[in-house]
């Protein structure tokens, strides 16, 4: 195995990532090359603030592109921005004639725009920590409003610091600086970084924590951190914007970076696509193009013969129009949610699988053992799960089986903390799982399925299995080859370009274990992996899992309703229902059980099928005449 070969499939994936990022540019690149050729000075004026433009709604779709959670706070970054770096850069003459007041260790600095944008990068970092302490906390519509107090506090304290803001007055003397080559080269800046983050390990954890969260915490990944992370970049960016869109203006107010600001930035994005940066430089340009397009006739005028009255806010209700119309025939933006550019189809996957050799089998895990002792939990006074305790070693599927409510996932779930117990523990080889974070708890060797899919949507099969080894600390060339070995045992490879809404239901059963198996557990928990299956498909992921024990060592805690399947994998099965223990042993005996076959086909035919067993196992005798 030659390393040309294992740096071939994340080389590839560079270089579509690369292309996509060139796509983008080059689109950002012609349109303001027509603007500037085809309408000379008014074209270059469209095309600087198009450009600024891109630079703000890119940041903002940082956080919310990869979080999903629309944000309206971003205006506050921006007015810190174009504050402070309007304060940092004014001439000392204009600065005390304007404001006199101003304090003394913001007074008289006299920067230039470069030398004033790392500190306002800083500032926007700090206020955006500070902010994202408590909104990361957030999630859907509590986030979104959170963002919105925090652009209405911002306004007011914009508006209540006369010595600072000159309070709603308008704030003068600002070196108007940003021409076409700066703003430009922001915008190109802001995409590649932006880019570069969407594609990095953080990036993927986010769009994973963004279409399923619970999912995500199961692999390791903290949601809370990774809005955290999206939210402080996309803050300090945004105020970098905000200072180049104060600079571009050279006067403005608190007024101006408030909620119509806002309104026609995440009008952009939506338009555009919020889930892909391409999308935002999309929606972008097509906003600008449109709402400039439209003002020349805002004040009335000629259109194919026809005169037309003056008609005040004309834009705005083109615009809305606009977002009308492709949230019907386009809810997921004009892009979509996969990129721009070349990358996204099923023939550069191809490729890569070609040419990429998969990891190899890991080595048996150590010996280790799955101990549950005396887990309960009660949901609002009805006990789920009472007194459970077993264990699960490796080397052994261990099949947990009752009838519908015995409390099967809900114990899976104590056990993988998404519910913490009202008494008992689970112990791991010893170690404590209750003393432990609910994320670190796949770290430490428990990696599982849900009982109801719960796949990332809006990723690729790949990048499901990707973040999942991402998340259990491959990185690079590791995490490719990985991904590709897991994505081989169960014949996925071929669907590898394919997002994982679109899969067949049998694919996204194997594609859910096989995004668990990748991160190489001692335990692998598996909730109705076999659900919904046809019989041959059924059969063919007891052999894969059989495969799997035999060559691996993993324990496996298997639950399904299917019991042929279950008794076909399992060396030992745990019997629960109403939430307690009835009975555990070998499959042969636990079916014999009276307890048993009285929790699956009720008590009244208890007898008759423990006689009917009896006879199965007795010698027939003779019969008296």
């Amino acid at each position: 195995m030659s390393d040309a070969a294992l740096l071939a499939h994340p080389a590839r994936l560079r270089a579509a990532n690369l292309a996509r990022t060139l796509v983008c540019l080059g689109l950002l690149g012609v349109v303001v090359a027509l603007l500037t050729l085809v309408f000379g000075r008014a074209g270059e004026r469209i095309a600087v603030q198009m450009c600024v433009n891109v630079a703000a709604v890119v940041a903002l779709g940082v956080f919310c592109g990869n979080t999903g959670t629309v944000s309206f706070g971003h205006g506050a970054f921006m007015a810190i921005g174009a504050y402070l770096s309007g304060i940092l850069t004014m001439p000392a003459s204009v600065q005390r004639s304007a404001l006199p007041a101003l304090p003394g260790f913001l007074a008289g600095h006299e920067l230039s725009l470069w030398m004033a944008l790392p500190v306002v990068a800083l500032a926007g970092l700090v206020f955006a920590a500070l902010s994202g302490a408590a909104i990361a906390r957030l999630v859907g519509a509590s986030a979104a409003i959170a963002s919105l107090g925090l652009l209405i506090i911002t306004h007011g304290v914009a508006v209540g610091a006369r010595e600072i803001t000159r309070g709603s007055q308008t704030f003068f003397g600002v070196p108007r600086v940003v021409d076409l080559p700066l703003a430009f080269g922001a915008a190109v800046a802001f995409i590649i970084v932006a880019r570069a983050y969407r594609e990095s390990a953080m990036g993927l954890f986010s769009r994973a924590a963004r279409d399923d969260a619970d999912a995500a915490a199961a692999l390791g990944i903290n949601p809370r951190r990774t809005r955290f992370v999206g939210w402080c970049l996309s803050g300090a960016l945004c105020a970098v914007a905000g200072a180049l869109y104060g600079h571009m203006l050279g006067a403005f107010s608190p007024a101006s970076f408030y909620l119509s600001l806002v309104f026609a930035h995440i009008a952009m994005m939506i338009v555009g696509g919020m889930a892909s940066v391409g999308g935002a430089v999309a929606g972008v340009i097509g906003v600008t193009l449109l709402q400039d397009g439209v003002r020349q006739f805002e004040g009335g005028g000629d259109l194919l013969g026809f005169a037309l009255p003056a008609v005040f806010g004309l834009t705005t209700v083109a615009l809305g129009l606009a977002i009308l119309l492709v949230i019907w025939l386009r809810p997921m933006g004009l892009v979509g949610s996969f990129e721009l550019g070349p990358g996204a189809g099923a023939r550069i996957f191809d490729r890569i699988t070609a040419r990429t050799v998969p990891a190899a089998s890991p080595p048996p895990v150590p010996d280790a053992i799955l101990v549950a002792e005396g887990l309960s939990k009660s949901f609002a006074g009805v006990k789920a799960v009472v007194d459970m305790s077993f264990e699960a070693p490796t080397g052994r599927v261990t099949g947990l089986i009752g009838p519908n409510g015995a409390g099967k996932s809900t114990l899976v779930n104590l056990i993988t903390r998404q519910y913490a117990a009202d008494a008992g523990r689970t112990l791991l080889s010893g170690r404590d799982l209750g003393k432990i974070s609910r994320e670190a708890v796949a770290r430490a060797g428990i990696s599982r399925s849900f009982q109801n899919l719960r796949l990332f949507r809006g990723l690729t099969v790949y990048e499901n299995v990707l973040v999942a080894a991402l998340a259990a600390g491959h990185r690079g060339r590791d995490a490719a080859a990985v991904t590709l070995r897991e994505l081989d045992a169960f014949d996925l490879g071929a669907l590898a370009a394919t997002r994982a809404e679109a899969l067949p239901y049998g694919a996204r059963k194997r594609l859910e274990v096989a995004r668990s198996l990748v991160q190489d557990p001692a335990i692998l928990l598996l909730d109705e992996p076999a659900a919904g299956m046809n019989p041959a498909e059924t059969d063919d992921l007891a052999d894969r899992l059989i495969r799997i024990r035999d060559t691996r060592g993993i324990g496996i805690l298997l639950i399904d309703h299917d019991l042929r399947f279950v008794n076909r994998l399992s060396n030992w099965t745990v019997v629960m229902n109403r939430g307690t223990l009835i009975a555990q042993g070998r499959p042969e005996d636990v079916r014999a059980d009276p307890a048993v076959i009285e929790a699956y086909i009720g008590r009244g035919r208890t007898a008759a099928a423990v006689a009917a067993t009896e006879e199965e196992t007795t010698p027939r005798q003779g019969v008296r005449q």
